[in-house]
């Protein structure tokens, strides 16, 4: 059994969307490796809900990777670190293949979560089926964020650049009320929000208000701690939350978890928020 089919047998796979799931975090773990070895993180922070599930212990799956510079560079390129993360699948007896994703003209609100400065790229490689994996990285980042590092065993032993659990839970936030899918909702956005009330987490408001300015959800000033709560509120009584369960429930081992999913609840929870000081 190679390294990549041992990190594979550490999941419990018992049906088919079990087995993307596993695939998909072992290609996000061996990417990571690749990324480490080129240096990524000298210039950049692993965030989002990957992020979060990897190293901070969420209990759900994931699919994409979302990175951010550590300042502002134009001129900046994933493709320079492509040739390390083919290495890293190589070296585990994979092919991968990587390429930039051409955007796709985008509505004002859409565009907080694809920026013209977010360059977009497809990772993915083939078993019985194609996984795929959909990596951003912001090049010019909102400001206003910590990161750490943090510690990963597989497929080596190395160090991967994360944001802060106060300023992950800002970029959630971020997400959760901005966030523009048409009739669609993203449940994971919810899933995660409980897990930072109920770890008692607290959020960077001025990383929340740094996004919101620089991704132009809303003009400047108009997002204030005192408000935020009446927004959130308002967004979680619009919401279909049967919708926001039906998406997350493939990404998690135990959807019972749900049952006291309503919109009483999550406005329960959005009282529940405390701010970092």
């Amino acid at each position: 059994m190679n390294l990549f089919d041992q990190m594979l047998s550490r999941y419990e796979i018992l049906t088919d969307i079990d087995s993307v799931n596993a695939q998909h975090e072992v290609m996000q773990q061996v990417a990571l490796a690749g990324l480490y070895r080129g240096g990524f993180f000298n210039k950049a922070a692993f965030y989002g809900g990957t992020c979060l599930r990897i190293f901070y212990g969420l209990q759900r799956f994931s699919e994409d990777m979302d990175f951010s510079l550590l300042q502002s560079e134009v001129d900046f390129r994933l493709e320079d670190y492509f040739e390390s993360i083919k290495m890293e699948f190589n070296a585990l007896g994979r092919d991968v293949v990587i390429y930039k994703k051409k955007k796709k003209i985008q509505t004002n609100v859409e565009s907080a979560f694809l920026k013209d400065d977010t360059a977009v790229y497809n990772m993915q490689f083939r078993t019985e089926r194609t996984i795929k994996i959909k990596i951003e990285v912001d090049t010019n980042p909102p400001l206003g964020f910590i990161t750490e590092e943090k510690f990963l065993l597989l497929p080596f032993s190395f160090m991967a650049r994360c944001y802060t659990l106060p300023d992950l839970y800002a970029g959630k936030m971020h997400a959760l009320l901005f966030r523009s899918w048409k009739n669609r909702v993203k449940g994971r956005d919810w899933y995660d929000f409980e897990w930072y009330v109920r770890n008692n987490t607290p959020l960077n408001f001025q990383h929340l208000s740094e996004r919101t300015i620089q991704f132009g959800s809303l003009p400047v000033g108009e997002l204030t701690q005192n408000n935020f709560i009446q927004i959130l509120k308002e967004v979680i009584l619009k919401t279909n939350i049967e919708m926001v369960k039906a998406d997350v429930r493939p990404f998690i081992k135990n959807p019972v978890e749900l049952d006291i999913w309503s919109t009483e609840y999550f406005t329960h929870l959005a009282d529940m928020i405390r701010f970092e000081i």
